[in-house]
């Protein structure tokens, strides 16, 4: 203890440089289009993210694409929540679910620091949302995307869903698929703490093959679930996409990660469409 003291201690390895994935988009004549970048929700308190790469993109970009432009405006968007979760005569949360995920649910009930008869009014997949937060090892202030949003203050933003319809996707679900998505979200709370940290070593270091798989697991190993939060959505952005980028001048475009992984997800739907999309990072 003395000899470490005195400064004999291994001294701790430097972690990896950050390099999460980054893309460049060409139209089929070489015109640059803009950057596809996968961000992450939530973060720890100083963890660092950009690289020369992705300032460079920030500095080209002439506008940003997000999922939902409105982010910091969290009194707009938990209006929005609020009247979409909300439907009276609601059965007791612990009865939506099968018997085998119901001590869970109340341990998680309890961790997020809420009381079954505060979902008396909640739908289900409102009540997954809610109790899936108390599962974020990051703080959602520390989002890239919120972090892209302050970095474009004076330049365009335009947004490919926005509160109201990314929450409708949820909202529109079927009662069975939403019960799917809480009985996910409990499941994960059962898993070791640190899921969170996992997640976002493997979203700074870039590795979209590990990301790809997480795109069927937990929740999104839902058939239904998936085709609904992530493969129609994908497909729904690449569309606006093409339409949008010839017309634009060149785009940041910065959505989560897990659209960026996979054969259905954005860069491979751009490249079927006829543009050249390079990883560059």
């Amino acid at each position: 203890m003395v000899l470490a003291a005195c400064g004999g201690a291994t001294p701790e390895p430097e972690p990896p440089r950050p390099s999460p994935a980054l893309w460049e988009i060409k139209s089929g004549d070489g015109t640059l289009e803009g950057w596809l970048f996968g961000t992450i929700h939530t973060l720890p308190d100083g963890a660092d993210w950009e690289t020369p790469a992705l300032s460079d993109a920030i500095e080209g970009a002439d506008i940003l694409i997000v999922e939902i432009a409105g982010l910091d405006d969290s009194a707009a968007v938990s209006a929005v929540f609020t009247r979409l979760a909300q439907t009276p005569g609601q059965l007791p949360l612990t009865s939506r679910l099968a018997a085998q995920h119901r001590p869970a649910l109340g341990e998680l009930i309890a961790k997020a620091g809420y009381e079954t008869g505060d979902f008396a009014t909640i739908e289900s997949w409102a009540a997954a949302l809610m109790l899936a937060q108390s599962l974020q090892g990051g703080d959602p202030d520390n989002g890239v995307d919120r972090a892209l949003l302050r970095r474009f203050r004076g330049r365009p933003v335009q947004e490919l869903e926005g509160a109201e319809r990314q929450l409708s996707i949820f909202d529109q679900l079927p009662e069975a698929d939403q019960r799917d998505l809480l009985a996910a979200v409990v499941e994960e709370s059962r898993k070791p703490q640190g899921e969170s940290e996992r997640l976002a070593k493997m979203w700074r270091a870039g590795d979209m093959t590990a990301l790809a798989r997480e795109n069927s697991q937990g929740l999104l190993a839902d058939a239904q679930l998936r085709d609904a939060l992530l493969v129609r959505r994908n497909a729904r952005w690449a569309a606006l996409l093409a339409q949008s980028l010839p017309a634009d001048p060149p785009a940041l475009i910065a959505v989560g990660a897990a659209h960026m992984a996979g054969p259905d997800a954005l860069p491979a739907l751009l490249q079927k469409r006829g543009y050249t999309v390079t990883r560059i990072q």
